[in-house]
């Protein structure tokens, strides 16, 4: 593996996410059903921050 690489492995480099509101009405969470970050207009999987980041934790990679 070159340098790069070490620093892209765990890492999803081309991934887009949902926009961003300019304010309310924001989605609610999938899971906990707490208002995001992200328009209520957005169709998929919304997290709030938290559940994004307990999200992340558990998907991390741990090599």
């Amino acid at each position: 593996m070159t340098d790069n690489d070490d620093e892209t492995y765990c890492m999803i480099v081309d991934s887009t996410g949902p926009p961003q509101a300019d304010g309310p009405p924001y989605a609610e969470c999938v899971l906990c059903r707490e208002p995001t970050e992200y328009p209520e207009s957005y169709k998929g999987v919304t997290l709030c921050p938290r559940c994004e980041w307990q999200d992340a934790q558990r998907t991390a990679c741990s090599g």
